[in-house]
């Protein structure tokens, strides 16, 4: 019949073809999907990696612009500061250079006031004398009088008009 060795072949070589059947069917439905299902999480953990690394460089992209924008808007501020300065300072010196200027109108003003009441004053004052004048030309010719009576009415004349002054 058969030989113990002969028997050690077959059931060997039955294990064998067992074993690479198996090894088949694991192949076709387990290693493949498997394999599908690994893949697919390397490239799903590819994926993520991928997004990560171009959400990092767009947070560095809008954190650079960020930066930007607050210095940009740091020197804007300092130039209205500047700006208001310099604004103040021009009002600053604007009113100090209205007011000099209505100083000086007022001033002329007052000038030209005087002027116009001293003309008046000089003026009632030629009256004066004339009225004064013609008194005295009037006491002189009344009383024809010596030369030294007139020369005394002439000098109390002026005294008065002196006084009156």
């Amino acid at each position: 019949m058969f030989d113990v060795n002969e028997i050690e072949w077959i059931n060997a070589a039955y294990q064998l073809v067992a074993f690479l059947f198996l090894l088949f069917l694991l192949k076709k439905f387990a290693f493949g999907p498997i394999m599908d299902m690994m893949e697919k999480r390397e490239n799903h953990v590819a994926d993520q990696i991928a997004s990560a690394e171009k959400n990092r460089k767009d947070a560095e992209k809008y954190l650079a612009e960020q930066r930007e924008a607050i210095q940009a808007a740091r020197q804007e501020a300092k130039e209205i500061v500047e700006n208001s300065k310099i604004m103040s300072d021009q009002q600053a010196k604007d009113v100090l250079k209205d007011a000099r200027n209505e100083a000086e109108r007022m001033k002329q003003a007052a000038i030209s006031e005087i002027n116009t009441e001293k003309e008046q004053a000089i003026s009632a004052l030629r009256e004066q004398v004339s009225t004064l004048s013609v008194l005295v030309a009037s006491k002189v010719i009344e009383k024809e009088l010596d030369e030294k009576e007139q020369e005394r009415l002439i000098q109390e004349t002026l005294r008065e008009v002196g006084g009156n002054l």
